[in-house]
């Protein structure tokens, strides 16, 4: 079995010691992704700019084991507040379109208060 490892270059990674993705077993795996400007490090304020910067991460890691939102089949939410997740879903909806996956929605905190919003999914290669 080829396990193949996706860096999105995040310091997170290196710090914690993790990758973006992993592809393994005709799967991949995109680890929690939060609303983090990639460029500078800066979290935005509202929900729904983290929503977006962090779908357009897992978009970018999903394309890069040769997959698309569309063959994801398990999304998880984690938000600190459940109030922020309603914002969320007309993005959410868009993202996942006619392919909507098993969903799980958790009320956690994250790292860092500032993070609004924590997106993982698992998806199988086309």
């Amino acid at each position: 079995m080829t396990v193949r490892r996706i860096s999105s270059g995040s310091a997170y990674e290196t710090r914690f010691g993790y990758c973006r993705a992993v592809v393994a077993d005709g799967r991949v795996h995109v680890s929690g992704t939060v609303g983090m400007d990639p460029a500078t490090g800066a979290v935005p304020e509202d929900v729904t700019d983290q929503c977006r910067l962090a779908l357009g991460i897992i978009e970018r890691a999903l394309a890069g084991a040769g997959a698309s939102f569309a063959d994801v089949v398990r999304v998880r939410y984690i938000l600190p507040e459940r109030s922020d997740f309603a914002p969320c879903r007309p993005l959410l909806s868009a993202a996942f379109g006619e392919n909507p996956p098993a969903a799980t929605m958790i009320v956690a905190g994250l790292i860092d208060p500032a993070m609004k919003i924590e997106i993982e999914v698992d998806a199988r290669l086309p």
